[in-house]
C-alpha cells in the first residue's frame, strides 16, 4: 500500500503561480512512476503530467506545456507540480497518483493504483 497526501492547493489569480506537493508513505517511492491528474466540474479526469521513477523523463498535457513542471525527491518521498502563468480553465481538483507495473512517465489513469484524496486549485479571472 502507498498513502498519497497532496497539499498547495488554493485561490490565485490568472497569472499568478502555485506549487503543489504530493507526499507518499508506505512503500519504497523510487519504485513508483508518478503523476497529477486534474478534475474539472464536468469534465473527464486527465492527466497533468508524469514523472519517471528517477525523475529522467516527464510527459505533460499540451495546455501545460511550458507553464507546469513536474519534479520529485525520491529522498523526501514527495512528487511536485509548479504552475506557472495559471489560466481560469486550469481550475480543478488535482490528485497525484502512483504505479509500479511500468517503468515511464504515462498518461493513461489504467496504469496507476494508488491515489491522493485530492487537492482543490480555483483561479480567478
Amino acid at each position: 500500500q502507498v498513502q498519497l497526501v497532496e497539499s498547495g492547493g488554493g485561490l490565485v489569480q490568472a497569472g499568478g503561480s502555485l506549487k503543489l506537493s504530493c507526499a507518499a508513505s508506505g512503500r519504497t517511492f523510487s519504485n513508483y512512476v508518478m503523476a497529477w491528474f486534474r478534475q474539472a466540474p464536468g469534465k473527464e479526469r486527465e492527466c497533468v503530467a508524469s514523472i519517471s521513477r528517477l525523475g529522467g523523463a516527464t510527459i505533460f498535457t499540451d495546455s501545460v506545456k511550458g507553464r507546469f513542471t513536474i519534479s520529485r525527491d525520491n529522498a523526501k518521498n514527495t512528487v511536485y507540480l509548479q504552475m506557472n502563468s495559471l489560466k481560469p480553465e486550469d481550475t480543478a481538483v488535482y490528485s497525484c497518483a502512483a504505479g509500479s507495473r511500468f517503468l515511464g512517465a504515462r498518461s493513461g489513469a489504467e496504469w496507476y493504483d494508488y491515489w491522493g484524496q485530492g487537492t482543490q486549485v480555483i483561479v480567478s479571472s
